[in-house]
C-alpha cells in the first residue's frame, strides 16, 4: 500500500453488475470482539432531469444525450455541475425512450474478444455526434460516479474518508479471463481507484451468505458438502463449486470449479419478454419497428424487476414511445404480467432436461454483426447440465455426474421463487438417477445486495476477521509454443499448448517453468496465442498439450515487438506471476543476461484485420 496514503477507514465492496451496480462498506479498524457491521451506501443519482435522489443501487446504464433530448441543466450534479451524461436511474430510464443515446450492458462488452475493448464503440448503434465510449471508458464512467457521488455523500471536507483512499473490493464474475480482469483493474485505475483487489462474484455471494449467518454457518454446512453457487445476473450466469473441507479440526471452504463465461442471463431474457409482447400487440394490430422494438426490451427490463421485487403485483404497465412528433406518433402502452414473465422465462430458460444433454450449438451464419457474443443456447438448464457433467470431483468419477450438496442461487433473475424451484426440480432429478440425494437451497433473501455485501467481508477476511474460501486462478492458463519441425507443403506449424499458469494458483505467488527453455523472437513484430481452460484443473505449470482442441480455448492474441536485434532469437526461460489483484504477468527471462520480457496482454486488435 503507498505509503503517503492514509490508512483507510472503511472496506468497501464494489459490485460492478451488468444491469445494477451496488457498494457495501463496513470498518476497517474494528477490534476482533467487535461483531462487523456491513453497510450499504446510497448512491447519490440523478432519478430525473433535475432532480437528485439516491438508491442502494446505481443502475449500470450511462446516457449521452443529444442537444434536444435533455432540458437544459438537466444532468448538473453537486459534484459537477456542468456534466453532459448521466449515469443510473434517468440514463435507464430516459435510455429506453432513446435507446441509441444510452450505453448498456458494458460489462459484457468488457469480455467480448471480438472488439478492440479500448476504442470508442458504445452506444454499438448510437450516432456519431454526440461522441462514444470504450467499454473500458464506459465502466470507468460508472466507477467515477460511484467515487464522485462518496466523495460527496462521505468524505466532505475530510480527504481521508474519500473512496480512493479506502481498502476496495471489486467483484468480476468468476468466468472472467485474465484479460477481462486487467482491462477491469484498468477501468478503475481510470475512475481514479488504485487501491483496488478483485475478487469472484460467486465467491462474494457465498462469503455474503456467511456474514449474515454469523457463526452459525458450520451449523449449515458438513465435511464433503458440495455447493454449487448459480449466479444469473443482468448479462452472464455464473457457476461456481465450493465444497467444505477440514483440516486440523477447523471447517473450510475452498473454491474447486467454475463454468464457462456464459452470455445469457436477465438481458436475454428481456428481449424474449419483449417479443412475446410484441406478438400479442401484433396480433392486436399494433406493430413495432426496430427502434421501438428496442424501446420495449427496456421497459420488459423494468416490469420484470418491479415484478420479481413486489410479490403481490400480478402487471406492470409498459410505455412505449410513438414515432414522429407526439402529437402524431403518441405513446403506445401495454403491459407484461407475471404469468407472462414465468411462463416466458421456465420454457425458455429453465426448461426440464436429461442431466446428459448439452448446449446447443448453432450452425453460425457466415456474416453476423459485431454485437455482444451471447451463447447460442439459452437455456440455462443445458449449461448447468454440462457443468455438472464436466467436473474430476471423486463425485464425478463414482456417477460420471457431480452431485451438488446444496445450491446458492444469486442474481436479480433468482429472486423469482418459480424459477428457483424449477432449478431445483430439474437438478433433482439428475441427482435421483446418479443415486444421490436432492441438493438444498441455501437461503439467501438478498439477491441484489449481496455480492457487494459479500466483497466488503472478504476485506475483512483478508484482515483476519473472517474465514477465506480458497481460491486462485479460475482457469488453467497457457501459451502457444511452436512446434519445431521441417516445414511441410500445404501443412501449417502445429501449435502446443504450454501451461504456464495452473488452475487455483493464489494471488501474489509467482513460479518458473521446471527445466524449460524456450526461443523468443525478437526485434520485430510477433504475436503469441494466450489460451485457457476450464476443464484441464490438473495440468502443472510447464505441462504440453499437443491435442488440445476442443479442451483449450483461444484468449486472446499478444501483439507486440520486443526489443533486441532484428530477427534475433533469445533463450529464455519463463515466470508466471499472479498479481494481488488476480491478474496475470508473464515474463521471459534470457539466460544470457537475465533481461526480462514482460508479455503484455494486447487487447488492441488490428483495425485492418
Amino acid at each position: 500500500m503507498d505509503e503517503t496514503k492514509p490508512d483507510p477507514t472503511y472496506v468497501v465492496g464494489i459490485d460492478l453488475g451488468t444491469t445494477n451496480s451496488v457498494v457495501a462498506y463496513t470498518e476497517a479498524g474494528v477490534d476482533d470482539d467487535t461483531q462487523p457491521h456491513i453497510r450499504i451506501f446510497k448512491i447519490p443519482q440523478l432519478v430525473a432531469a433535475g432532480s437528485l435522489g439516491e438508491s442502494s443501487v446505481l443502475p449500470s446504464f450511462l446516457l449521452l444525450p443529444g442537444s434536444h433530448d435533455v432540458p437544459e441543466g438537466g444532468l448538473a450534479l453537486p459534484w459537477d455541475p456542468q456534466s453532459h451524461t448521466a449515469v443510473g436511474t434517468f440514463a435507464r430510464d430516459r435510455g429506453a425512450e432513446i435507446p441509441t443515446r444510452m450505453i448498456s450492458s458494458a460489462k459484457s462488452w468488457l469480455c467480448h474478444t471480438g472488439v478492440d475493448r479500448n476504442k470508442p464503440i458504445l452506444p454499438w448503434e448510437g450516432p456519431d455526434d454526440r461522441g462514444k465510449l470504450s467499454p473500458v471508458e464506459a465502466s470507468a464512467a460508472i466507477l467515477a460516479h460511484i467515487r464522485r457521488s462518496w466523495n460527496h455523500a462521505m468524505a466532505g471536507e475530510n480527504p481521508g474518508l474519500r473512496l480512493e483512499h479506502q481498502e476496495i473490493f471489486l467483484t468480476v464474475p468468476a468466468s472472467f479471463d485474465a484479460v477481462a480482469r486487467n482491462l477491469t483493474v484498468e477501468a478503475a485505475e481510470m475512475a481514479g481507484l488504485t487501491n483496488t483487489t478483485l475478487l469472484e462474484e460467486p465467491q462474494a455471494a457465498f462469503y455474503a451468505w456467511i456474514d449474515r449467518t454469523r457463526d452459525e454457518w458450520r451449523n449449515k454446512v458438513q465435511v464433503g458438502d458440495l455447493i454449487m453457487v448459480a449466479d444469473v445476473g443482468g448479462g452472464t450466469t455464473d457457476l461456481s463449486l465450493i465444497k467444505v473441507t477440514e483440516a486440523d479440526g477447523e471447517l473450510g471452504l475452498e473454491r474447486v470449479s467454475v463454468g464457462k463465461h456464459l452470455l445469457v442471463g436477465g438481458d436475454n431474457m428481456d428481449l424474449a419478454l419483449a417479443y412475446a409482447v410484441a406478438g400479442n400487440m401484433a396480433a392486436e394490430g399494433r406493430k413495432l419497428d426496430a427502434y421501438q422494438m428496442r424501446g420495449l426490451c427496456h421497459g420488459c427490463r423494468s416490469a420484470k424487476e418491479h415484478l420479481f421485487s413486489n410479490n403481490d403485483a400480478e402487471s406492470h404497465t409498459i410505455t412505449i414511445l410513438g414515432r414522429g412528433s407526439r402529437l402524431i406518433g403518441g405513446a403506445i402502452k401495454t403491459e407484461l404480467t407475471r404469468n407472462q414473465v414465468e411462463s416466458v422465462l421456465k420454457e425458455g430458460f429453465f426448461p426440464a432436461c436429461d442431466r446428459n444433454v448439452r448446449p446447443l450449438e448453432a450452425r453460425r451464419t457466415g456474416m453476423r454483426e459485431m454485437g455482444l457474443s451471447y451463447a447460442s443456447d439459452p437455456a440455462i438448464t443445458h449449461h448447468l447440465a454440462r457443468f455438472l457433467s464436466q467436473q474430476d470431483t471423486p463425485e464425478s468419477a463414482l456417477h460420471t455426474f457431480t452431485c451438488p450438496s446444496a445450491i446458492l442461487f444469486n442474481g436479480g433473475v433468482m429472486k423469482a421463487l418459480g424459477l428457483r424451484k424449477k432449478v431445483l426440480e430439474v437438478i433433482s432429478s439428475w441427482t435421483a438417477q446418479a443415486g444421490c440425494p436432492s441438493p438444498r437451497e441455501v437461503e439467501n433473501s438478498d439477491f441484489d445486495l449481496a455480492v457487494a455485501r459479500g466483497a466488503a467481508y472478504y476485506g475483512l477476511a483478508r484482515r483476519g476477521r473472517g474465514i477465506r474460501i480458497r481460491g486462485g486462478l479460475a482457469k488453467t492458463y497457457y501459451i502457444g509454443v511452436e512446434a519445431s519441425m521441417p516445414a511441410v507443403p500445404g501443412v501449417p506449424t502445429p501449435v502446443k499448448a504450454l501451461c504456464v499458469a495452473s488452475f487455483g494458483m493464489e494471488e501474489g505467488s509467482d513460479a518458473t517453468l521446471p527445466g524449460k527453455e524456450f526461443g523468443l523472437v525478437v526485434g520485430e513484430p510477433v504475436k503469441f496465442d494466450f489460451l485457457g481452460s476450464n476443464t484441464r484443473r490438473h495440468d502443472a505449470i510447464g505441462t504440453v498439450a499437443e491435442d488440445w482442441e476442443g479442451e483449450i480455448e483461444p484468449i486472446t492474441t499478444l501483439e507486440t515487438r520486443l526489443e533486441g536485434e532484428t530477427g534475433a532469437i533469445v533463450p529464455v526461460t519463463l515466470e508466471t506471476r499472479v498479481t494481488e489483484v488476480g491478474t496475470l504477468d508473464l515474463w521471459c527471462v534470457s539466460r544470457e543476461d537475465q533481461k526480462k520480457f514482460k508479455l503484455e496482454f494486447n487487447v488492441r486488435e488490428k483495425e485492418n484485420e
